[in-house]
């Protein structure tokens, strides 16, 4: 097919071909959940060949149809195949605009005349559903659910499904690469599937403080005001970076109480819990944990491992769970971290045309293990954690048993087992020569009380951050 665009006549006229194509929607909307076959696959449209050798599928932008053939080709091919009992030739194929809808938006355009006081936000404000920086691809359906994120998912999803009622606003809070965002264009993107017509906005804290200072600059408050306040869904992600920023803070309280007042809903989040925030105003601090807040915390070994598996499919690819798990127990900080090992053992499998096994991964992974195993030594956790918690590091060496001595000890316990290779009689050595039993009981205890105390989680969290740079 030329370019892809234009329709060919004999197909037009075939019946067979829309007939196949409709019987294939048909399957797809039985096998798929509803949210994603209304959001990728229904929007579809395809030419077939009459002698079914080929079918040619329109996708309406260039982000869809890197998605639908990432996510969706060896799919279809596998039911195409299944439903002529041939292979056929898959091709997709950017959908050809419509000339007339471009015409009128050319003269859409040119209707506004130069030196028009209508505001510079008119056509923006009108086209606000195509603007609203949502990423199509983070779906409830693409996050992968645990322990870690299942409170934090539930919110979420409560939030899409009515928005303006309970859990408003929505603070999300965690570190760095745990989900947070990707939840945030979630409740984005189910609210749009659900209601087309609502305004969405999604944006990072940096650049509302940058559109406050463009605002001051130009005295375009008016502006300002119309974009942010006639929102129906606001999700703005990381609002820590509002601190000392006394202008934006006053502008984000503004438009705070008047999504409130016309019940649209707010999502945020942030590193650390509304109270933990430093250098923001107290009355937003208040305001920020007025709805619910809810944590999310680095994925357990279960959910690391389900997450390479899933991310691994999306490539077309099958992961043995066993490498899943070489991976999930060495990379352990947070998703980024496990998608950017993914990426390795899958570009170094092609590259030398291997098999998936453990040895490739540790191949792969080479650089990443040896400078874990160079950076984290029990010592320079022992440091790290009588730095967080300001004590001396001889203490992790002595007999004294205060509380404000003996829990960071038992903490800097924990991690020398979680961080290195080392055994627990020698973790007891490097600790003032204490029995192998100790050791036992302070990972033991730590790590029970890691799944129950969310500011607990959090100190880890950091401190784990910090040892691996």
């Amino acid at each position: 097919m030329t370019q892809g665009y234009q329709p060919q006549p004999d197909l037009q006229e075939s019946s067979a071909g829309p007939d196949f194509w409709q019987t294939c929607i048909d399957q797809l909307a039985q096998e798929l959940p509803e949210q994603q076959f209304q959001t990728w696959i229904k929007p579809l449209t395809a030419q077939v060949a009459d002698d079914l050798s080929k079918v040619t599928i329109f996708v309406a932008n260039r982000f869809k149809l890197d998605w639908i053939r990432a996510q969706y080709s060896a799919r279809l091919a596998m039911l195409m195949e299944r439903l002529t009992g041939q292979p056929m030739l898959i091709e997709l194929a950017l959908a050809p605009r419509e000339p007339v809808a471009r015409a009128q938006s050319a003269i859409k355009h040119l209707a506004l005349p130069t030196g028009s006081s209508t505001p510079a936000t008119a056509e923006s404000s009108t086209h606000e559903p195509l603007r609203n920086r949502l990423n199509t691809a983070l779906t409830f359906d693409t996050l992968v659910e645990g322990s870690a994120n299942r409170m934090a998912r539930a919110a979420a999803m409560h939030v899409a499904g009515m928005p303006g009622h309970l859990y408003n606003p929505l603070f999300i809070y965690g570190g760095v690469g745990l989900g947070k965002t990707h939840l945030m264009h979630a409740v984005g993107n189910q609210l749009i599937s659900e209601r087309p017509d609502a305004k969405v906005l999604y944006i990072h804290a940096e650049q509302f403080v940058t559109d406050v200072v463009k605002a001051y600059q130009r005295k375009a408050f008016d502006e300002f005001k119309e974009r942010y306040h006639s929102l129906d869904l606001l999700l703005i992600d990381d609002v820590q970076f509002f601190a000392n920023k006394e202008r934006t803070q006053e502008e984000f309280f503004n438009a705070f109480e008047a999504l409130l007042a016309k019940k649209s809903h707010i999502v945020m989040t942030s590193d650390t819990y509304p109270k933990g925030l430093a250098d923001i105003h107290e009355r937003l601090v208040s305001r920020f944990d007025s709805g619910l807040t809810v944590a999310i915390e680095p994925p357990e070994l279960e959910m690391r491992v389900a997450i390479l598996i899933n991310k691994a499919q999306v490539e077309g690819i099958v992961m043995p769970e066993e490498v899943a798990f070489f991976v999930a127990k060495n990379v352990r900080s947070n998703v980024r971290e496990l998608e950017g090992a993914l990426r390795k053992i899958l570009a170094y499998s092609r590259f030398n045309q291997k098999e998936i096994s453990i040895m490739l991964a540790r191949e792969a992974l080479r650089d990443l293990l040896s400078i874990q195993n160079r950076q984290i030594s029990v010592e320079n956790i022992q440091k790290t954690v009588a730095d967080y918690y300001k004590i001396k590091i001889a203490d992790m060496y002595s007999k004294k048993r205060p509380a404000s001595i003996a829990r960071p000890r038992q903490i800097a316990m924990y991690l020398a087992k979680e961080l290195t290779q080392k055994s627990l009689p020698e973790i007891g050595e490097l600790f003032g020569g204490r029995d192998h039993t100790t050791v036992l009981h302070a990972v033991r205890k730590i790590g029970g009380e890691r799944q129950q105390v969310t500011e607990l989680n959090q100190q880890l969290h950091v401190l784990e951050q910090t040892l691996k740079g």
